[in-house]
């Protein structure tokens, strides 16, 4: 399908010759030479949208105007925040949040249909990958089988979802799906699908070259910027129109420049340079901004690095995290098996539209921020946010802490005062507890490593950590040193290039023999599928409530996010997961003293297993080769012989099975108007939730396992699904009668209507008690709309549309909170929920809201602007109210339509609705 693009009425579009190939691009030099601005000293990141919008100015979505803000913006300090319309060149999508997608764009089909349309008018318009990599979870491990057991049982549990991809990758153009067992969705990207400059043939038939983008399904989405391609993580909701072809609408963004110097120093990863760079964003506020790295550190920083630092994007809390071409980026491309004639087309159009970065470049940021290389330690983030950055040499104190904290005085107090005779001084209080296993010759204690998982393409993607981790359990191996028998560990590779130079290197076999077996091709720990651990060791940790550990090489640490059974996670290079699983204790400083004993019974440091960089170099050198990467990714598309026999029906529209627990019909489109109606005054709103500041999607979205008793339990339940084929919460996010069983439902939500209760309960009408969803199915029926309450940085961490979605189907009209991560606002936006911020300082703690009060939310109907301040009347329970102004976060006016139509897709629905006729 050829692309389309605007008139050019600016005159931009220009010629480049690589290689005896002409193409066709729009020049950013010959804006300038059309007096349009000075774009000279714009970073690569805004140039990326900057020629975006010379590509699609048509007068009407794009205009001159929007084209000439991006000199204003420069001429301002860096700051222009104009409404414009950007359009990704393709769509990236992982399993949990690709399934959902594909269900509604499924379930658009029907609804089109029902308003008079056809069936194939729903069709992605841009290109769209779907990478299978969420589904894998760790069921066996620590042995030769674990891999083909995982898959197996990842078969079996996920067929119906397969069977469901498989018929849209037929019946949808423009979509391709890379079966299970492949890797990771992002570093699939990083390694093979995305080109750093693109090129396609467009509605007149020539050959337009320009900056590859994207956005993604999956915050970590980010993690290409790494290779100078501008993208990051939508909802699900925003990435189908995007498909559908609608601009995404953005503001201008600031762009915070980060400027590295100096180089790594022995003993020092990539990991421990990002974990800085979290914490350091994290202080700075970088919400909703773009960052662009720059400096002469850069020269000596691996593609690998940067594509690690790009990853965390989300959880420094920026849109994107973004490094200009230059030779590392060529060198990349090329070692990675890309064409030579892409590699040249990428240098040639740098050089030619102003993205590389040489020692000349110096653009104009909004703020900026310095980082010496040289000054990274070891290092880890724990125990429940990235930006938690801990030194390697005050992690066992830092734990001591936690668990202080965790206990509290009183039993601090009690368990000092048994332990001692007599009272003790304040200095000696350890409220640290242990726990006899049953049928072991061991106890586990507070910071026992239960988990100890080389996970995610955060880490899985960068062959100097994964090469150190190998010959950190090499020499371990050698000396006679093994894993803890409690620790639970695991290697889940990001794709199979990784085993391939693993298995070259004569690493694999070590690994092997302390338990870093390899497990499956997927996000595994990382998502929460880290799977059960022994059940006499889940026993022991809630006998004695300890505070278990995990250590894991990924991105996301949030509360009950790995395992039910941990309460501590800490992130980390894949070199130190592989020592605290032979430590198997955080109370141990690895820093300073022995992981164990060698065959002879003397002490082992970390320093004796320990790589220098150039063992580390070399093997990467020699084994990370171009051939590699051609030969994994071959046949990319064509799966294993379990996906080839996946047996699927066909048709244009899906035939819904009505007894699948997976993959349902949403209701979102059902009985729908041919016309959108209005936004409505919320009157008379309850609360359906009071919660805290840092509440992530992880939180609000249904994620992990389930237990029966919970209301996503007793539905499976119900319709005779065994607790064992229960699966995941994000495996079943085609089926939104679970998931919204399971929105605000996470273990480790605090409700502040209750009194210190966790879980996702709140207050039925009836005053009582009750589930979440109870309580929500309970107001709907009496016809009460309802409104969620939350402090700072509402819905952080990942891009879980179901977040959206669940919200929406418990009958939440509004979501209240002092600020808001960029995506989940977007999302709420996108199925007709309203955030709104508080103002003028009040919170919901200066409110003295408990949950007892209702709520009049007025001046929605009418031409409400976009964040505009709005009246709310909140009646207290004894009958007094108290006015306050809220600011809308329908932050432009294509926002207002999509909410003024019920959400974002009954909006492009209605549109090619009425195109049709």
């Amino acid at each position: 399908m050829p692309i389309t693009v605007g008139h050019d009425t600016t005159k931009t579009r220009k010629e480049l010759s690589v290689n005896g190939k002409t193409f066709a691009y729009y020049s950013i030099k010959a804006a300038e030479d059309a007096g349009l601005g000075d774009f000279s000293k714009l970073p690569a990141a805004l140039r990326v949208v900057l020629e975006n919008m010379l590509r699609f100015e048509d007068g009407k979505t794009v205009s001159v105007d929007d084209i000439k803000a991006f000199s204003e913006w420069a001429t301002k300090g860096g700051k222009n925040p104009r409404e414009i319309a950007y359009r990704p060149a393709r769509v990236l999508m992982q399993d949990f949040t690709g399934v959902p997608a594909v269900v509604d764009l499924a379930a658009m089909r029907d609804g089109i249909v029902a308003l008079g349309g056809k069936a194939e008018q729903i069709n992605p318009l841009n290109p769209v990958d779907l990478v299978i990599d969420h589904s894998v979870m760790i069921d066996e491990f620590g042995n030769p089988r674990a891999f083909q057991m995982n898959v197996d049982r990842e078969y079996e549990r996920n067929m119906e979802r397969y069977q469901f991809l498989k018929w849209g990758q037929g019946a949808f153009n423009n979509f391709r799906v890379v079966p299970p067992g492949t890797g990771i969705c992002h570093q699939v990207n990083l390694e093979y699908l995305a080109k750093a400059v693109w090129s396609d043939v467009d509605q007149d038939g020539v050959e337009v070259a320009y900056p590859d983008t994207l956005v993604g399904t999956d915050s970590h989405t980010t993690m290409i910027n790494g290779l100078a391609v501008l993208g990051w993580g939508v909802g699900g909701i925003e990435a189908e129109a995007a498909m559908l072809g609608q601009p995404i609408s953005m503001l201008i963004p600031e762009v915070v420049g980060f400027e590295l110097t100096g180089e790594m120093v022995e003993g020092t990863t990539g990991t421990d340079l990002v974990l800085k760079v979290v914490e350091m964003l994290r202080e700075k506020g970088v919400v909703g901004k773009f960052v662009e790295f720059y400096g002469d550190g850069l020269d000596k920083l691996p593609l690998a690095d940067r594509a690690t630092i790009a990853n965390m994007a989300p959880e420094y809390g920026a849109t994107c995290g973004f490094f200009p071409i230059d030779d590392e980026t060529l060198r990349y491309l090329r070692n990675t098996g890309r064409d030579e004639d892409r590699v040249a087309l990428v240098e040639a159009y740098a050089k030619e539209n102003g993205f590389w970065r040489d020692a000349s470049y110096a653009p104009v940021y909004t703020d900026t921020l310095s980082l010496d290389m040289g000054t990274i330690v070891p290092a880890i983030s724990g125990p429940k946010r990235p930006q938690d950055y801990v030194a390697l040499d005050q992690a066992a104190a830092k734990f001591f802490d936690v668990v202080s904290d965790y206990r509290g005085e009183d039993e601090t107090s009690a368990a000092t005062n048994m332990a001692a005779e007599g009272p003790a001084p304040d200095a000696l209080i350890d409220p640290r507890k242990s726990v006899k296993v049953k049928g072991e010759d061991y106890e586990l204690r507070d910071g026992s490593v239960v988990i100890a998982s080389i996970t995610s393409c955060t880490n899985t993607s960068n062959p100097y950590v994964m090469i150190g981790a190998g010959l950190v359990a090499k020499k371990a191996h050698e000396l006679g040193l093994n894993r803890k028998p409690w620790v639970k560990t695991s290697l889940a590779p990001g794709s199979q290039v990784v085993s391939e130079y693993l298995e070259a290197a004569g690493l694999q076999d070590h690994l092997d023999a302390i338990g870093f077996n390899l497990v499956g091709y997927g996000c595994t720990t990382c998502i929460g599928n880290s799977g059960p651990i022994q059940q006499e060791l889940s026993e022991a940790i809630a006998e004695g409530d300890l505070v278990a550990t995990s250590v894991l090489s990924g991105n996301r640490n949030f509360e009950g996010r790995i395992s039910p059974d941990v309460r501590a996670n800490y992130l980390a290079s894949p070199p130190l997961v592989v020592a605290y699983a032979l430590a198997g204790d955080m109370n141990i400083d690895l820093s300073s003293e022995p992981l164990g004993e060698d065959k002879d019974g003397n002490p082992v440091y970390l320093k004796d297993i320990w790589p220098t960089q150039k063992e580390i170099a070399d093997l990467v050198e020699k084994t990370v080769t171009r051939e590699a990467f051609q030969s994994k990714y071959a046949d990319v598309f064509k799966g294993d012989e379990k996906w080839q026999e996946v047996e699927t029906s066909e048709g244009e529209t899906y035939d819904w099975p009505p007894q699948s627990t997976y993959v349902q019909n949403p209701p979102y489109f059902q009985g729908m108007a041919k016309e959108p109606g209005t936004i409505s005054d919320i009157k008379g709103a309850k609360m359906l939730a009071l919660l805290g500041d840092m509440v992530t999607t992880d939180h609000i979205s249904p994620a992990g396992s389930f237990k029966p008793s919970t209301p996503a339990g007793e539905y499976l339940t119900e319709r005779q699904v065994p607790v064992r084929e229960f699966n995941s919460y994000g495996s079943r996010r085609g089926n939104h009668e679970v998931m919204m069983r399971g929105t605000f439902a996470n273990i480790r939500i605090r409700n502040e209507m209750l009194d210190g209760v966790e879980g996702g309960y709140t207050k039925g009408p009836d005053g009582e008690q009750t589930s979440i969803f109870e309580a929500a199915m309970a107001y709907q029926e009496q016809g009460t709309p309802l409104i969620v309450v939350g402090g700072e940085q509402y819905g952080a961490g990942s891009s879980r549309d179901w977040a959206a979605k669940g919200t929406n189907l418990l009958g939440v009209k509004a979501v209240i909170a002092e600020s808001f991560e960029r995506i989940h606002r977007s999302n709420l936006v996108g199925m007709g929920v309203i955030p709104f911020e508080f103002t003028g300082g009040d919170t919901r703690t200066t409110l003295n809201l408990t949950g007892e009060e209702s709520f009049d939310i007025t001046g929605l109907e009418g031409d409400m602007k976009p964040q505009a301040e709005i009246p709310c009347t909140i009646t207290y329970a004894d009958g007094t109210t108290k006015e306050i102004t809220l600011k809308s976060r329908i932050d432009t006016a294509v926002e207002k339509e999509y909410v003024e139509n019920g959400g974002v897709l009954h909006y492009v629905l209605r549109n090619l609705a009425k195109s049709a006729a």
